[in-house]
This record gives C-alpha cells, structure tokens and sequence, in this order.
C-alpha cells in the first residue's frame, strides 16, 4: 500500500507563517480534499509535498518506489510534439519498465543464469507485467483517447501541435497526462478551473476509480461532495482533519466559526470595557491599583483574530430599473463560423425576473448566445428585441479587457458605481478576494483572474435589469463565490448566465436552455437538478449526489439578567446636599454638626467601600466564568452539538449581561465616592 507521510511541516515567507507544524498523511484509498481561504497556503502545501517548495522544518516519508504526481493550478506550457505524442510521454516510467523486461528476457536467455539469480529475474519480471498491466500499458493508446476525449478533445486535435492550444486547453493536456501517468499518490489543484461540466463529470468518474491516493484543491462543491472522503483544511498556517464529506465539513465548520465569531465579539467587548475604565480612572490615585491590573490583564490576554475572509459581507446590487413583463425576445436565432454551424432557428422569450442558465457541451455555443443577447456579437441571423425599458448589463472573460489599466482598483470602481456605495467600496473589493491594501494596486499589475474578478464586481455596480454572466463564478474562491450567489439570489433583475459550477447552478437557475451545436435547442421549465434528471440520464450521464447545503446556525437562547438591579447609593451625593435647607446655629453647635457630618460621611465611605470590595470580586468571579465558557465554546464536545452550545451561549450571555450591569454599578460607586472626595 502506497503512502506519503509529512510531520512537523514549517514554512515562514517574509515574516509571516504560511505553514505551522502541519502532519498530513496520505494512502491508497484516501480521497482527500484541501480546503482554505484564498491565501491561505494550499498551493504552497502541495507543492512542498511534491518537492517543488522547500520548507523550513518537517520531516517527509515517501513509501519506496511509489510514483507522487502533481498538477499545478496554471503556468504550464507544451510545445514540439503533437497533442497525441504529448499524451504519449505519460508513459515513460512505463517505458523504462517495459525496456527493463526485455534486460530479463535476454539474462534469463542465457544459459549461464544460476538457479537463485533466476528466481529473482522471473520475481521482477512478473512485477512489472503486473505493474504495466494495472497501469493499462498494452492498451496504452485506447487509454490516451479515452482520457483526451473525457477532456473535451476531438479526434481532429489529436494531430494538432500542443502549441496551438490556449493556456486553459494547456491545463487539460497536463490533467490528461498526471492521470495517464497511474500515480501512487495525485495531487490535484484546482483540476476543475478549466473544465466544462461534461469535463467535469468525466473527471469525477475517473478519480472515483482511481485505486491511489488522492489530494485536491477544488472550488467546485458539487464535485468536492461527490469526490472526497475526508477535509484538510489550512487556517491561520495549522492543518485539521475533518472526516467526511464535504457537507458534513462545512456544517462542522460553520458551528466552529461562529463559536470563533462569537468568543471575538465578547473579547472585542471586553478589552472595550477595560479599556474605557483605564481611560475613566487613569489618573485618580486612589484607582491606580485597580488601573494596573486592568492594564496588565489586557497585555496577558491572547488576542483571537479573525482573517478577512471569515468577516461576512453581503453586496446589495442596485435596485433594477422598472421595465414590463417582456425582458428578452429571440427570434429564429442563427450562427455559423465558417462552415461550422453553432446555433440555428432559435426561439427564446424571457420575461423580467426570470433566471435563466444556459447549458450544453464544449461548442454548443453557449457563450455566442450570450454575446448576442449581450449585443456583443451581431453578425447572427434572426432578431434580437429587448422589452421597454430594459437595461442590460452583460459579462465575459473580455469584459476585463476595457478596465482603465493606469486607475487603482478603487479608483476604477468609483468610475462607474453610483455614489451611494462608495462607503461599502473597499468592503465589496473584500468580498472579492481584494483585501487590505490590494484596493490601492493599479489594475494594469492584476493578473487575468483578478482583472475578471474586478470586471464582475464593476458590472454588478450599475443599475441593471437584465444580467447576461458568462461563467462569472470562474475565479472565485468557495466564499466569494457564496458573496456573488446571495446577491444575485436576492436581485429582482432578470439573469441570463453560463456556469461550470454545479452547485452554483442548482442554487440560482429556475429555468434551462439545453443547446446541442447546430441542432434544435430544448427549454426546461426548472433548475439544472430538474433538467439533470430528465436529460443527463437519457444520456447516460448521472451524478449522484446533491449539491452540500450550509451547516445551520444555532440559536443562542434568553437572558437571566436583563433586568439589571440599581446601583446602590446610600449617602446623599454633593449634589442633594447642595439642596439641602441652610440653617443657623452657634459656633459650638457648627462644630458638632460637622463633626456628625464627617462621622456620617466616613460611614458611608466606608459603606461605598466595602460595597465596591465585593462588587469587584464579583466582576472577577464572573471574568473568570466568561472565559471558562468561553473556552468550552472551543472544545468537540460542546461545538459538535446544537444543543450544548445553545446552553453555553445562553449562560454566556447572562453573564456578560451581568458583567455589564455589575460595570456600571461600580462605575456609579466610583462616582459616589468621587463626590465624597475619595
């Protein structure tokens, strides 16, 4: 059984830990997904296991004579052979191997071989046979059509030089390869990014055979829940394991952050209020002590942070401008590019607030459709007509092409968005993976995802009523991809759109235009599951599955001590006895007055004392309660249960509740005693 082993995994670039004390283990039979934010260190970590990256501690363990493959999620160009030839190198360690029989064949030949050194000769030569017949070697070229065409090849590419492929196409060429290469142990990133879904679920069914051990980073949550056995997710530099599917990571996951949420808020809360009684009694003396301590709590107490990604933020698109029931109309829509025909005789109306994805295979001509509804293609035969007042606002991958290179990202924004969302700006940047100071980059700098990234945002930002989205959910993590899902599930506005994800589809579509190229088109009065069921299984492809759901939240329950007792005041305040009546009287009886007075006044000082001595113990009493649930907020047993944690939380709130009543009624004995001059 193959396995490769890490331990102890450490990796800093430029002052900050990417990977801290990281253990991941793989066998034959894991089917691993590796999870985490945009930045998080994934891509880093695949490569320190494939030996491209070194890292700065750990120890790795790699069984003897396994085979470890690796495909990077871009960069990668072939070029001087054929698309077949290119294919054909996966099998070079096979080649070795087959090369190496025939060494055997010849030793064993020959008569001078001693009867123990024949022994062993056959022993190798019976592992190879079994090795090259497992890896599908003698049947090497059917493997590699089968495999090019799962792809989305044609037969016609095959005698193609590699050099005429795109650089998505280039990606496919090496996913082709890595899987006719039959490793021990795949690692995969983001294997889908370029894929249609037909490529998709071609891939799918090929990894679900795959006898290896499989490590992959996809944003596909459909595929991750139908592909994977177990989640390694990288947070803040550490990895853990959660056991499972997909789904069932993400409900687990969704209880722990909001119980990292929650502690943060009431931590946040905390140092607020410590904060504000330093700055209230700094500079009383009689305070000094009390000061202290506060001060040196804070500087003891770990901070919890919570990274950019986690802090939910929703984008409201602008209300779409009014317009009558008619959307879009398509009238005996045709187009040819040569000889080739794409769409013919094609009939659509759409009405407004109609949500419309577009399906079909590689060539169907799904994105030409869009850029003629878009009104970016005209050269079509037929009539285009779009209803009274209707403003439509269409996506691609050429759209990044007309951003302003020479403006900042916040600048090219500001260009176009209504001013009214100029304070949300930087908090919509963030939510598509532009965070901190990135919003001050030149848009020439961005790379070609992140130019299309910001196009989509910038298009999002003008009021519209007809959004045409070809594939807008392609470069976006997991998390933006569920920012631009609820905006656009909570948009009035018609949509139009293309996409690859298969979850994504699910969740907005309500009806599906099925295009074959060249032949009649089918309309679908549903979503893709709808149209999945009752054509994809015509065809002979099914998915099974359903797309993950998000892990419900738990509600926190009431509060013990919303009423709040009075803070206790049981001397008159300068203030009342300012209003008190005046009265004459002899010097003797003055004195006496004043001497009662200050007896009185001790009295209660020392009242106000001994009351702020057991208040104070009480609001430590109740720090340290917090903190203790706190701390169970953190632990398995309470956030794997709904019920547990809703009766941690409810005890968690009482005491903050009481934490801040207690405040304030020390803050109104300080008050007092101040006014007796304490």
């Amino acid at each position: 059984m193959a396995f490769v082993q890490f331990t102890g995994i450490s990796l800093n670039f430029g002052g900050r830990d990417i990977l801290v004390n990281v253990d991941i283990k793989l066998k034959s039979g894991s089917r691993a997904a590796l999870c985490g934010a945009n930045g998080s260190g994934k891509s880093t970590l695949m490569k320190v296991m494939a030996g491209i990256t070194a890292c700065d501690s750990g120890d790795a363990a790699l069984e003897k004579g396994a085979c470890l493959a690796y495909l990077p999620q871009s960069g990668l160009v072939h070029r001087g052979k054929t698309l077949f030839d290119e294919a054909k190198t996966a099998f070079a360690r096979f080649e070795a191997m087959e090369k190496r029989r025939g060494e055997i064949e010849n030793r064993l030949a020959d008569a001078k071989t001693d009867g123990g050194g024949t022994q062993n000769l056959l022993t190798e030569a019976e592992t190879i046979n079994e090795t090259l017949e497992e890896a599908g070697y003698w049947r090497k070229d059917k493997q590699i059509t089968l495999t090019l065409q799962g792809l989305g090849f044609t037969e016609s590419d095959f005698s193609r030089l590699t050099e005429e492929f795109s650089s998505g196409w280039q990606m496919r060429i090496a996913l082709a390869k890595v899987l006719l290469e039959n490793p021990d142990i795949l690692l995969l990133d983001e294997p889908t990014n370029y894929l249609d879904i037909e490529g998709r679920a071609w891939l799918l069914q090929r990894l679900r055979k795959f006898g290896g051990a499989l490590l992959l980073v996809s944003h596909d949550r459909y595929f991750l829940d139908n592909c994977v056995t177990e989640i390694y997710e990288l947070f803040q530099g550490r990895l853990k394991r959660y056991p499972g599917s997909y789904s069932g990571y993400e409900k687990r996951r969704a209880a722990e952050l909001e119980s990292l949420l929650a502690a943060y808020k009431l931590q946040q809360a905390e140092i607020a209020r410590a904060e504000n009684l330093i700055r209230r009694f700094r500079y009383k003396p009689s305070k000094a002590a009390m000061v202290q301590e506060r001060i040196k709590k804070l500087e003891k107490m770990e901070r919890i942070e919570i990274p950019e990604n986690l802090k939910k933020i929703a984008i409201n698109l602008p209300p779409p401008p009014h317009s009558g029931k008619i959307a879009l109309k398509l009238e005996g829509i045709g187009r040819s590019y040569g000889e080739r025909r794409v769409l013919s005789g094609l009939d659509l109306i759409l009405e407004a607030g109609e949500r419309l994805l577009v399906v079909g295979p590689n060539g169907a001509g799904k994105s030409t459709l869009l850029r003629i509804m878009g009104g970016a293609d005209v050269r079509h035969e037929g009539r285009v007509s779009y209803g009274a007042g209707v403003v439509r606002a269409y996506f691609s991958e050429e759209s990044a092409e007309t951003l302003p290179g020479g403006a900042t990202l916040l600048g090219c924004l500001e260009e176009s968005a209504p001013t009214a969302v100029f304070p949300r700006l930087r908090d919509m940047l963030a939510a598509f993976m532009f965070r901190g100071d990135d919003v001050w980059k030149k848009v020439s700098v961005l790379s070609g995802g992140e130019r299309s990234r910001l196009a989509l945002l910038r298009l999002l930002l003008r009021p519209a009523n007809l959004l045409i989205l070809d594939e807008p959910s392609n470069h976006l993590d997991l998390y933006a991809k569920d920012t631009l899902l609820d905006a656009l599930l909570s948009y009035t506005g018609a949509i139009v759109f293309v996409s690859h994800d298969r979850a994504f589809m699910e969740a907005l579509s309500r009806k599906t235009l099925a295009l074959r190229a060249g032949e009649a088109h089918r309309l679908y009065y549903g979503g893709y599951a709808d149209y999945a069921l009752l054509a994809l299984k015509e065809e002979g492809v099914v998915l099974r599955g359903s797309a993950s759901a998000a892990g419900e939240k738990t509600r926190g329950g009431g509060n013990r001590f919303s009423d709040a007792a009075p803070p206790v005041s049981t001397a008159l305040t300068p203030a009342q006895n300012a209003g008190a009546p005046v009265c004459s009287a002899t010097p003797t009886h003055l004195s006496r007055v004043g001497r009662e007075a200050a007896k009185r006044k001790d009295a209660a000082v020392r009242r106000l004392l001994r009351a702020e001595s057991a208040l104070l113990e009480k609001i430590d009493s109740l720090e340290a309660e917090k903190r203790a649930l706190e701390n169970q907020l953190s632990t398995a047993e309470v956030y794997t249960s709904g019920e547990k944690t809703r009766e941690v939380k409810t005890r968690l709130e009482a005491v903050i509740s009481a934490l801040d009543a207690c405040s304030r009624e020390w803050e109104a004995l300080c008050s007092e005693l101040d006014g007796l001059g304490r």
